[in-house]
């Protein structure tokens, strides 16, 4: 109900960009350029160290300045209809998957239950549904399976080193009771709006495997900066902590 109504106020009230705050516009033709990256496409990441099982993930834009800002406005403040070109984005890197012609499985990463009745909206599967919209625009085949779910509570990842959010989300997912008929044999995208240590892409991707996907590869709306230093084959370097 909370996402209604923070619609219906944006249709009605002044609103000013979510990335760098220019008057009058929700997203401006500068920061949706920084989102898309000029043109330059999505590219290849890697936490560093990388978790067990950790597939390849693709990225669509650095989290930083505006990108930031945005992915913060449409997750913490509710600015639902940024979902639209953060999907373009997101559908961005799984082009950059490159996961063939047939139609594509987008298996969104679980936000919490408390954290999703807090927003008003879930805003990693919003972005998920987004961007199957855009490939079917494209002309490819998207579908997103909600079938990831956390079956126990974890702690807020801010502030835990590789190691310790590692721990924090192990054995913390799990495929709905059914849905494994659904990815028998399938290959499946994992999405998520942001990537950093890994682990809970890798803890997803241990999940549906367990039930049946074939997971092909992750891709997130963003990733750190030092993600895109060099190449398609940057590292994501974080501490290990004790």
């Amino acid at each position: 109900m909370q996402g209604v109504w923070r619609e219906l106020a944006g249709l009605v009230l002044p609103v000013d960009c979510a990335g760098c705050g220019r008057p009058r516009t929700e997203l401006c033709a500068q920061c949706r350029r920084a989102l898309a990256r000029d043109g330059r496409g999505a590219r290849r990441v890697r936490p560093w160290p990388s978790p067990a099982g950790l597939p390849r993930v693709w990225a669509g834009a650095p989290y930083a300045d505006e990108v930031r800002a945005v992915l913060l406005a449409h997750k913490e403040r509710g600015a639902l209809r940024l979902a639209g070109p953060l999907g373009e984005v997101l559908a961005g890197a799984v082009r950059g998957l490159r996961p063939g012609d047939g139609p594509q499985l987008l298996v969104p990463v679980p936000s919490a239950r408390r954290a999703v009745a807090g927003r008003g909206h879930d805003p990693v599967r919003r972005t998920a549904l987004a961007a199957a919209r855009e490939l079917r625009r494209s002309g490819v085949g998207a579908r997103v399976l909600a079938v990831v779910r956390q079956r126990r509570a974890v702690s807020d990842q801010a502030g835990l080193s590789a190691r310790q959010r590692l721990a924090n989300v192990a054995g913390a997912l799990e495929v709905r009771g059914g849905a494994g008929r659904l990815l028998a044999g399938r290959p499946v995208v994992l999405v998520d709006d942001l990537v950093t240590t890994g682990a809970t892409l890798a803890e997803a991707s241990r999940v549906v495997t367990a039930a049946g996907g074939r997971v092909i590869g992750a891709a997130v709306v963003a990733a750190p900066r030092s993600a895109f230093a060099v190449g398609g084959e940057a590292t994501v370097r974080l501490p290990h902590g004790p």
